[in-house]
């Protein structure tokens, strides 16, 4: 499951914007609601997060997907 969490003025993963079982449809519907410029994928663990960041690299969000085994 992949979730959409934007930046809510404190916290990167503040508030949730959506869910997706596809990496493509989460990509898509943060393009449409953070409206972000850079993507920057990182695999941590059992964990994948994609940083959404703006043209001067300030974070807006991130895209994280919680694998399991």
């Amino acid at each position: 499951m992949w979730k959409v969490y934007k930046w809510d003025g404190h916290y990167i993963m503040g508030e949730l914007v959506s869910k997706h079982s596809t990496e493509s449809a989460a990509l898509k519907a943060a393009k449409k609601a953070i409206k972000f410029k850079k993507t920057e994928k990182i695999k941590k663990g059992k964990e994948t997060f994609i940083w959404l960041d703006s043209d001067n690299l300030l974070p807006l969000g991130v895209i994280v997907k919680k694998s399991r085994g």
